[in-house]
């Protein structure tokens, strides 16, 4: 008991140590902030650009030779063990933290960059371009994200549930390093925290941008500082109380409404939008995305222009990687008593398809407008420039323009906090020794500083630097990762089936 509570004040304290000073130099001094995080992040990314494609890729074959292998029918719990939660809160839930505020975020700004500025063999503005920019958007929000967060979710749903281990990252490890290198495993849940409170203030900054531009739209309300602080104040208030209520009450309700209001965003856009080209633009970039799989995840050049490769793949990679363990973390807590089979086809098919259904609505009612010359090349680049303005700058281009925003306000406010309380648990977890119901007071201290964070980048205008600074931390978590998947198969050959 004595070594789990010097664990728990540990990780902690350095944690929060950690976290608080990086968030005062972020703020403070943002102008040096941005240059080492720029310099760290281009290191890794023109030196170990090769590494996240090729991990990606090994993790979307790994997940599926296991789902698929003699182990896929083992429960994560003991033999007579069933799901705690019904099959749509809990794809409602892990949905919600999977990806979030950035679907909306992203859903149509994102094609219309790719379409504006895409690789250098393709000329912009083109079909061939509005081709590559769907089939960009279904690599980058697809199986590949999902299968990285199965790695992490697995091997913690595995050892939590059936194993007793806490729900720890550095639990998962020890098949692999042992149990007494205390220092190692700190290191990893350390890093573990960092990279869930970068990944969630950043995409807290990034929605409260999204939702003053709703604001500003249909109500004519200002886009500056003030009003954001107000949403963030408003918001923090109720995904604290889901967090604290537990995942029974507040994240599951949250996250459930979310499902369905998702839907009534999609089912609405379909009516409105140019449904044709949503059916063909999803049948041809599916098969697309099919059949060059595996070239278009190993793609990078040896000689020529890697720069587009850069700024988006590698940094969507690296992006779901910084995501993967506070996503794991959560996605295990909630999945105690499927089989493992059931797990990673839950975790990464259905995710997956939902995320390239979404692409396919709104990138297509994005590009239709752009092919036909309804927007003007100046406002797709503004588009492209802005991207939490794209939503509505397309919207009021349709019928029911001013129903469809309101809808996707909604839907924007109920993915933040879904994402938000979702940290909030995980981190109060990570900093309580894994424990599955961690104190409220430790809750609310995380919402409080996720909050505040924002807040505080939001003056500095630091919200990139940020984002870019918990990828370089996460750099490591290829190799946790790695050892993740080596750990679990050693555990998993001495199961009897």
């Amino acid at each position: 008991m004595a070594t789990d509570t010097k664990t728990k004040n540990t990780v902690f304290h350095i944690s929060l140590l950690l976290t608080g000073s990086i968030a005062l130099w972020a703020v403070l001094f943002n102008d040096s902030f941005t240059v080492v995080s720029d310099a760290i992040y281009a290191f890794l990314t023109k030196q170990f650009g090769w590494l996240y494609l090729v991990a990606m890729l090994f993790f979307v074959f790994f997940v599926l030779l296991i789902a698929f292998s003699k182990w896929g029918k083992i429960r994560l719990g003991p033999d007579d063990s069933r799901p705690e939660y019904s099959t749509v809160s809990w794809f409602a839930m892990l949905f919600g933290a999977g990806m979030g505020v950035g679907l909306v975020f992203w859903g149509i700004s994102e094609p219309i960059s790719h379409y504006i500025a895409p690789m250098a063999s393709i000329e912009p503005g083109t079909p061939e371009a509005a081709d590559f920019a769907m089939k960009a958007s279904f690599m980058h929000w697809g199986i590949h994200p999902w299968a990285n967060y199965s790695i992490i979710g697995l091997a913690l749903a595995y050892f939590q549930f059936r194993k007793g281990t806490p729900g720890l990252i550095s639990s998962v490890l020890e098949p692999v390093i042992g149990k007494n290198k205390q220092w190692l495993k700190h290191t990893v849940d350390i890093l573990a925290v960092f990279a869930t409170v970068a990944g969630v203030v950043t995409s807290l900054g990034l929605g409260v941008l999204q939702i003053n531009s709703g604001l500003n739209y249909l109500f004519g309300v200002p886009t500056n500082l003030i009003i954001q602080i107000i949403i963030i104040a408003v918001i923090s208030v109720v995904y604290i109380w889901s967090a604290v209520s537990g995942v029974e009450k507040g994240i599951k309700l949250i996250s459930d409404a979310n499902l369905y209001i998702a839907f009534a965003l999609m089912g609405t856009a379909i009516l409105v939008g140019p449904k044709l080209a949503m059916i063909n633009s999803f049948t041809s970039t599916f098969g697309a995305y099919l059949n060059d799989f595996i070239r278009d995840s190993l793609a990078i050049s040896t000689y020529g222009d890697n720069s587009w490769t850069e700024s988006w793949r590698i940094f969507y990679w690296a992006w779901w990687i910084a995501w993967a363990p506070f996503v794991g973390i959560f996605i295990a807590r909630i999945s105690r008593g499927r089989t493992i089979r059931e797990f990673i086809l839950g975790v990464v098919a259905a995710p997956s398809l939902g995320s390239l259904v979404w692409f396919a609505i709104f990138g297509s009612m994005g590009l239709n407008l752009a092919e036909t010359g309804v927007l003007s090349t100046e406002i797709l680049k503004e588009v492209a420039a802005v991207p939490e303005i794209g939503l509505f700058v397309v919207m009021q281009q349709y019928p029911f323009a001013t129903i469809l925003c309101v809808v996707a306000m909604v839907l924007l406010c109920t993915f933040f906090i879904t994402s938000a309380n979702s940290g909030t648990f995980v981190l109060s977890m990570l900093t309580s020794n894994g424990e599955l119901d961690p104190p409220n007071n430790k809750k609310v201290l995380w919402g409080v500083v996720q909050s505040i964070m924002a807040v505080g980048l939001l003056i500095a205008g630091g919200l990139k630097p940020l984002q870019i600074i918990s990828i370089a931390a996460a750099f490591p978590f290829i190799f946790i990762m790695l050892g993740t998947c080596v750990s679990l198969v050693k555990v998993l050959k001495e199961e009897k089936v």
